[in-house]
């Protein structure tokens, strides 16, 4: 009896020892620290949150949004149409901007729309204010070995400078003085308007003369552009663009020099409801009224 009770006690010990233990146990685990290693812990998350992150690739000359001299592709957009509204020939712009393929542009790239020198310099201009003109001086008087030779009376040290007129500038001509000529004898069908018709339509029969309105290059030949069928666009300065359009037949080729008066198409209908010419004149890539150009017939 005696033994039996010796082993019950011992048994009632490892039972208290162990609950004692496993209580310890049990707050230590509550305390062990926990790491948060998420993001916004301030600690480096895991690789794959980075992997998880998007990545926004910039376009080309995203840099260079909203400056001069650059334009920003829209919806829509093509680089023919961009040139004719920025008064520059698509293949220009395709060269500054550094095109891999002119063809393909992107919505909200950006591209350089004017010559580089343009932008990254200022032509200086020759000075001719008075300012820059030359005063004649008299040479000052050599010394003396006499002590006594600057006492002398001496006569009137220089005459009085008499400017040197300036040179004449060299004449220049404006970008506007251009004698223009009609494109082609036909009458005038639709006067030009700034929204519904951006140029002056012309009748005429199929194979009609069409005819380069003033001396130029041509800068696009082609039907790319919707809504004007086979089309020509000539530069004529830095200023001024001409638009030829729905022709029947074109007979010159791009980077071509043109004489004022000299057949450039046949009249045609290409995309349009009948036989016409659609004539543009754009000034730095606005379109103007050319009946303000053209001279009265």
């Amino acid at each position: 009896m005696f033994g039996l009770s010796v082993r019950l006690g011992s048994i009632l010990a490892l039972v208290v020892a162990g609950s004692l233990l496993g209580g310890c146990s049990t707050k230590a685990l509550n305390r062990a620290p926990v790491e948060d290693r998420g993001i916004g812990s301030g600690k480096a998350g895991p690789a794959v949150a980075d992997a998880a992150t998007p990545v926004v690739q910039q376009l080309p000359g995203f840099e260079n949004a909203g400056k001069p001299g650059y334009y920003t592709v829209k919806p829509g957009d093509t680089l023919i149409r961009i040139g004719l509204e920025q008064g520059q020939a698509a293949k220009d712009i395709a060269r500054w901007s550094n095109l891999e393929n002119p063809n393909r542009i992107e919505i909200g790239q950006v591209l350089r729309v004017v010559p580089p020198a343009a932008i990254n310099g200022v032509v200086a201009k020759p000075v001719t204010s008075a300012s820059a003109t030359p005063v004649a001086s008299a040479p000052a008087p050599a010394a003396s070995a006499d002590k006594h030779a600057s006492s002398a009376p001496t006569a009137a040290t220089s005459a009085p400078a008499v400017p040197m007129p300036a040179p004449s500038a060299p004449a220049t001509t404006s970008e506007d003085d251009i004698a223009w000529i009609w494109p082609t004898n036909g009458t005038v069908l639709a006067g030009f308007d700034e929204v519904k018709n951006k140029g002056l339509d012309i009748g005429g029969a199929a194979g009609d003369p069409v005819l380069a309105a003033a001396d130029g290059r041509v800068v696009y030949v082609g039907a790319g552009l919707r809504g004007y069928g086979n089309l020509i666009i000539l530069k004529h300065n830095n200023t001024y663009l001409t638009a030829y359009a729905h022709n029947q037949t074109l007979l010159i080729k791009e980077d071509q020099s043109v004489r004022k008066g000299q057949k450039i198409a046949e009249m045609g209908s290409s995309d349009a409801d009948r036989v016409k010419l659609h004539f543009e004149v754009r000034r730095q890539g606005k379109p103007v009224d050319p009946a303000k150009y053209l001279p009265a017939r």
